[in-house]
């Protein structure tokens, strides 16, 4: 008998722990904080005939080529930038810079064309925006029309998922944007 009450006393205890406890709450939404730093651009002089402004945060490199890498170690992303020089080959040229971007038509949601114009300084372009799971969300091209050609492309190295990249991919193409726009030429 002892041991039937000792026994229903203990069940009595755990069914009595057990139901004492709070209704589960599912945990509310959250999503990644990425902070990235607040960028200050500043002047590149290089033994091109051009300049930009860049993101001081980054490491750039030039070629003997004028082909330059502004890389972003943090975001494992890098901005590559191609110089042609202009003999006749224009419309190759054009031909060439929309080829790439529209490329990446197969796994682009869309392209956003942005056309830029400076006139004071003579640097006429393309911005693209590409939305979507491609290679490159971001490129452009720039040129005087007369001798002067620069492409500029973002790469991640990670396989494109924009929703992953997105922050990145944001803070990237703000600095292609000041780049673009503050290309002059020599």
């Amino acid at each position: 008998m002892l041991k039937n009450i000792t026994l229903v006393g203990f069940l009595f205890l755990l069914v009595t722990a057990i139901g004492c406890k709070q209704d589960p709450l599912p945990k509310p939404k959250a999503h990644l904080r990425l902070d990235y730093t607040q960028a200050s651009y500043m002047g590149f002089e290089s033994p091109c005939p051009f300049t930009f402004d860049f993101n001081g945060n980054t490491n750039v490199k030039v070629k003997p080529d004028c082909g330059i890498t502004i890389d972003y170690p943090k975001m494992k992303a890098t901005i590559y930038l191609t110089y042609k020089p202009v003999t006749n080959n224009i419309d190759n040229l054009l031909r060439d810079a929309q080829k790439l971007t529209y490329e990446h038509v197969i796994k682009a949601d869309d392209i956003v064309e942005l056309p830029f114009v400076n006139a004071k300084d003579k640097v006429y372009g393309m911005f693209y925006q590409v939305g979507g799971n491609a290679a490159t969300n971001t490129q452009f091209y720039v040129t005087d029309s007369i001798n002067h050609f620069v492409t500029g492309s973002v790469y991640f190295y990670a396989k494109p998922n924009f929703d992953s990249i997105m922050p990145a991919a944001s803070y990237i193409k703000d600095d292609m944007q000041t780049l673009m726009e503050t290309l002059r030429w020599r």
